[in-house]
């Protein structure tokens, strides 16, 4: 661990990043909360799932598919583990970056996602990154769950959510998060790949299938050799990924 007290200036705008990832994600918890009562959930049930689960876009993918039945559990569970299997890589980045230890590892873990791994990562130095991830993630957790509490007690008054349209909300959620990353004609390519994927399997395949296939077919047509266009297209970089 350095010794060196991170100067104010620097300090100021590792907490201003923080903050305003932090309100920004907390947002959406909103559209989580709601689709949660919305898909057979009760308020503490849907608080729950943000308090213990806390993985934003497994949340997503896990209401959506048991709304569909119990007979598409195995496919929320599927998909919703695809998706969390990306926080256990952030892990293996931050390690030795926090240097924490006991319950402080534990805490550190949960609160490991696209949103504290990016800010931290994006650091210059040891304590400007440790401020970073500590800020980020924490204030998104309480964000997230506040919001979900507000979400799930609006969602619950309003009845069903198609009459506002919160039904869209999770897929507007994901393309707002995936369309900054298509930067070059790598990244656009992929993404029709999975799309296409997902569009053809939906009609005849269980809820969550389509998703689970368009991944696959996209981590394949990333691991094709194109020269040099991965490295511009940024999508190799934990930092890179920024929600949910």
């Amino acid at each position: 661990m350095t010794a060196e007290v991170l100067p104010a200036e620097e300090r100021r705008v590792v907490v201003r990043e923080a903050l305003s990832v932090g309100i920004a994600t907390g947002a959406y918890g909103i559209s989580f909360g709601a689709l949660g009562v919305a898909s057979g959930l009760d308020v503490w049930q849907t608080c729950a799932l943000s308090l213990l689960m806390f993985t934003g876009g497994s949340q997503f993918a896990f209401i959506g598919i048991v709304s569909s039945g119990l007979h598409a559990a195995p496919a929320a569970i599927a998909a919703s583990s695809l998706l969390g299997i990306r926080n256990g890589l952030y892990a293996l980045e931050l390690t030795q970056l926090l240097g924490v230890r006991g319950l402080r590892r534990l805490a550190a873990a949960h609160i490991t996602i696209d949103e504290s791994t990016a800010v931290a990562v994006s650091q210059s130095h040891v304590k400007a990154a440790r401020l970073g991830f500590w800020l980020t993630g924490l204030s998104v957790f309480v964000l997230w769950n506040l919001t979900t509490l507000v979400g799930a007690v609006v969602g619950n008054a309003l009845g069903d959510p198609k009459t506002w349209g919160l039904d869209a909300a999770a897929c507007a959620a994901f393309t707002a998060l995936l369309w900054p990353r298509l930067k070059n004609r790598d990244a656009v390519g992929i993404a029709v790949v999975a799309a296409v994927v997902a569009v053809l399997l939906a009609p005849a395949t269980p809820p969550g299938v389509p998703v689970i296939v368009a991944a696959l077919a996209a981590f394949i047509a990333w691991r094709q050799p194109r020269g040099s266009a991965r490295a511009e297209s940024g999508a190799v970089s934990p930092g890179s990924e920024v929600p949910s």
